[in-house]
């Protein structure tokens, strides 16, 4: 019998092993998708060819990596397909605007996801989004868009660049004249650079990347940080998270830049094989690492504050927990808008 019980437990630990490897070779000669919720210029695009450009070596069987740009309604499409038609066999991941948990607990129109059911893989950067405003617009402080309108662009219902003007329009009596339905970051601050909007929004090192003769030649103004807290790389910008006319109002505004820890994170459909999202996240966790990852993200002036998977599951899930009455007034300016 001691025999017996012996053999069984060789016999399962190697069809074990067998498992484990035949998993290990799933990826081989596979091709793993990145699907971006925006067009194919601003951060999340960005971000998205970074981790297509190394995410491949560190999983199992090494597959190749492509891109793939869903745009449209502010990553909300994206989302959407996600959900309910992307492969859930660990082949694609997406990535989509930072308030995709938000939208979901607002009642965002055309929102037809659980982002909590969502499996997220990893952050590769917390979002240190700022406003700019043109020189020519003649803007300054928040103060002067109290006293009179200006123009900004932005990317469409479901995105931080929409729901910050949107929201600081309601809360802190700014007059923001939104213009939507740029495909991305990149598309609105060409608009700006064109004359045909007075402000938008992006990453701080995306801008000083792509963008550092604007700031050094003095062409636009940084006006606010769209964070709950002042950033310290620029301190004297107010923060959104410091605006408001009254406390709930305050709360609105904070509850908005708090999505700013989701910042640029990747995900899985609902569904997918939980061994197969377990590969996935150990190969994201194991590239933010990866001597090579971090001198690519270093020579194109990349933030990478990364989150695991797991961590940024529990993230996305306590938005849910958000108090009724920050929704209800939340939902309130929101739907005005609609």
């Amino acid at each position: 019998m001691r025999k017996i019980a012996a053999f069984g437990l060789v016999a399962l630990a190697m069809s074990g092993s067998v498992r484990a490897r035949a998993e290990d070779s799933f990826f081989k000669g596979r091709t793993l998708t990145v699907h971006i919720g925006f067009g194919n210029t601003g951060s999340y695009d960005f971000y998205g060819r970074l981790l297509s450009r190394h995410f491949g070596r560190s999983v199992p069987g090494a597959p190749s990596v492509i891109v793939q740009n869903m745009p449209g309604a502010g990553s909300t499409k994206l989302a959407n397909w996600m959900y309910s038609v992307a492969p859930k066999d660990g082949t694609a991941i997406g990535i989509a605007s930072q308030t995709v948990a938000l939208e979901e607990v607002l009642g965002a129109s055309g929102v037809q996801y659980k982002a909590a059911r969502f499996n997220w893989i990893g952050r590769l950067t917390s979002s240190g989004e700022v406003m700019i405003v043109s020189a020519a617009s003649g803007v300054r402080s928040i103060e002067d868009i109290r006293r009179r309108e200006i123009v900004v662009g932005t990317t469409g219902a479901g995105s931080p660049s929409q729901g910050y003007p949107m929201l600081m329009n309601a809360g802190a009596k700014t007059k923001f004249k939104i213009v939507t339905g740029y495909p991305s970051s990149g598309d609105v601050l060409l608009a700006l650079e064109k004359g045909e909007v007075d402000a938008a929004s992006g990453l701080l090192s995306h801008l000083n990347a792509a963008h550092k003769d604007w700031l050094e030649q003095k062409k636009v103004h940084i006006l606010l940080s769209e964070t709950v807290e002042r950033m310290p790389a620029i301190p004297d910008v107010p923060a959104v998270g410091e605006l408001g006319v009254t406390p709930e109002d305050v709360a609105m505004l904070r509850l908005y830049a708090s999505t700013a820890s989701v910042g640029r994170a990747f995900f899985a459909p609902p569904d997918t094989r939980t061994d197969r999202v377990a590969i996935l996240r150990a190969a994201f966790d194991a590239m933010t690492k990866a001597p090579d990852f971090l001198a690519d993200a270093e020579k194109l002036h990349a933030d990478v504050t990364p989150l695991v998977g797991a961590e940024l599951q529990k993230v996305v899930a306590a938005t849910g927990n958000t108090p009724p009455a920050i929704v209800a007034r939340m939902k309130k300016v929101m739907h005005a808008a609609e």
